[in-house]
């Protein structure tokens, strides 16, 4: 069969990009290529979870009885086969997506290659379908950037209306993946920041609410995680949501520095192999420790929702000797101590998923926490575990993300609990000040007791 040749290619180009001048103007065009970018994107957010979850079925069908310890292994294969696939078959580095999306922004490189429309998401499939501890937003994400910039580029359009279809395509993949058109939306303004215009705020919303309809029709109307408790929101509980505010934006320094540090500490390694191995065996031992950080841990936080606590125990050393709010307490410790480093080795050593999940998942412990120790301090008050869980997945997304507005929107609208919008804009707030108050290095390093470890 004989291939495209560039002639041909840029000749294709040429009559497209002089047919949409010959008839559209580009300010009636984007909107339109806005309402295309959407659909294809929010069905491709649709493929990629239908793929991460047949591969991890084909798993557990394969493995069947020897699942349980099979897991701890299969994530290190996941990054290595992830790896052979980025290096020899797409032979083009697609980690870390949002930071490759920012910096291409940052530096008016609006052109994105056109095996990035389908790369990301079977490297991701392998990824998280072999249980790396990470999401798969960042992987669609910069799928629709991709699918934006080659339909820009194949009509000819100019570097700013590129800029425009790049930012579309993200935020339909955030809001296609979420099942959240704004929290699609806000990611385009508050993580990639996207220059505000007329143009670039409608197209931008736009796309991503048709990515939206577009995944709903695909997978039925139903929220992924859906959350129908009864949810009261009393104004004498805004102390304790401050207070988990505060808590979200401490617990969100911390993940920050070890997934920072612990890039670095991959981007050392040199041997991509041995980065892979190395990254593995973290991701390998963390799980070994806690089952929970198996995959993108979305089941877990429905679980969470549902009032399920002991499902954070299951298969846990920790649950084999102790048992009830102790566990738990021991559990949700561990399981923030090491998510970042499960996270990191997912991303940094070779696989490619995103970073905003663990977050998430993060923020659901960090919200269970929370509560465990109050009503264990406070035994009279009457808390709704559930809705700590939920307040902290907005806490430290807004912290870690560094996007409070993203967060709050993101949230809310996945789970479909609109009655909890004020209180976790408190936590989201408090949260992202508090980073923002920490991460003012120069402040603390003219305070002498923190000049020290700083």
């Amino acid at each position: 069969m004989d291939t495209v040749t560039p002639e041909q290619h840029n000749r294709f180009i040429q009559i497209l990009s002089n047919w949409r001048e010959k008839h559209f103007n580009e300010a009636f065009f984007v909107p339109v290529l806005a309402v295309f970018v959407g659909i294809i994107t929010g069905f491709f957010a649709f493929l990629l979870k239908k793929m991460i979850g047949g591969v991890s079925l084909w798993l557990h069908k394969t493995f069947a009885g020897d699942i349980q310890w099979l897991m701890i292994f299969i994530p290190l294969v996941g990054i290595l086969l992830t790896g052979i696939f980025v290096r020899y078959i797409v032979r083009l580095d697609i980690t870390h997506g949002v930071s490759k999306l920012i910096a291409k922004l940052n530096n008016q490189i609006y052109k994105i290659k056109a095996r990035v429309m389908a790369a990301p998401m079977l490297a991701s499939s392998i990824t998280l379908g072999f249980g790396g501890s990470a999401g798969s937003e960042g992987p669609i994400a910069y799928t629709g950037a991709a699918v934006g910039s080659n339909f820009a580029h194949w009509f000819g359009l100019s570097p700013q209306m590129m800029m425009v279809l790049v930012g579309c395509g993200a935020a339909a993949g955030i809001a296609g993946i979420y099942k959240s058109p704004i929290g699609g939306f806000l990611f385009a303004l508050e993580v990639l920041r996207l220059e505000l215009t007329t143009i670039s705020v409608i197209t931008v919303l736009l796309s991503a609410i048709v990515a939206v309809m577009t995944t709903y029709l695909c997978s039925g109307y139903s929220s992924d995680l859906p959350f129908d408790n009864d949810h009261i929101f009393s104004a004498s509980m805004m102390p304790l949501f401050i207070v988990l505010g505060i808590f979200c934006g401490l617990y969100s320094f911390y993940y920050s520095t070890v997934m920072k540090s612990m890039d670095k500490r991959y981007d050392k390694v040199k041997n991509p192999w041995l980065k892979n191995l190395y990254g593995g065996l973290v991701l390998a031992a963390s799980i070994y420790l806690f089952p929970s950080l198996y995959g993108e841990g979305y089941n877990i936080i429905g679980e969470l929702f549902a009032g399920n606590l002991d499902s954070l125990s299951e298969g846990t050393l920790i649950g084999k000797f102790i048992s009830g709010t102790p566990a738990l307490l021991i559990i949700c410790v561990g399981l923030l101590l090491l998510k970042c480093f499960a996270a990191s080795a997912s991303n940094g050593a070779g696989g490619v998923a995103g970073d905003f999940a663990p977050t998430l998942f993060a923020g659901s412990i960090a919200g269970l926490l929370f509560a465990l120790i109050t009503t264990s301090l406070m035994p009279q008050l009457e808390l709704p575990f559930g809705d700590m869980v939920l307040l902290g997945m907005g806490g430290v997304m807004a912290g870690a993300i560094r996007a409070p507005m993203m967060a709050l929107f993101l949230t809310i609208e996945m789970t479909g609990c609109y009655s909890l919008f004020f209180p976790d804009l408190i936590v989201c707030g408090v949260s992202f000040g508090v980073i923002r108050l920490l991460s003012n290095r120069d402040y603390f390093k003219r305070r002498s007791f923190f000049k020290k470890i700083l």
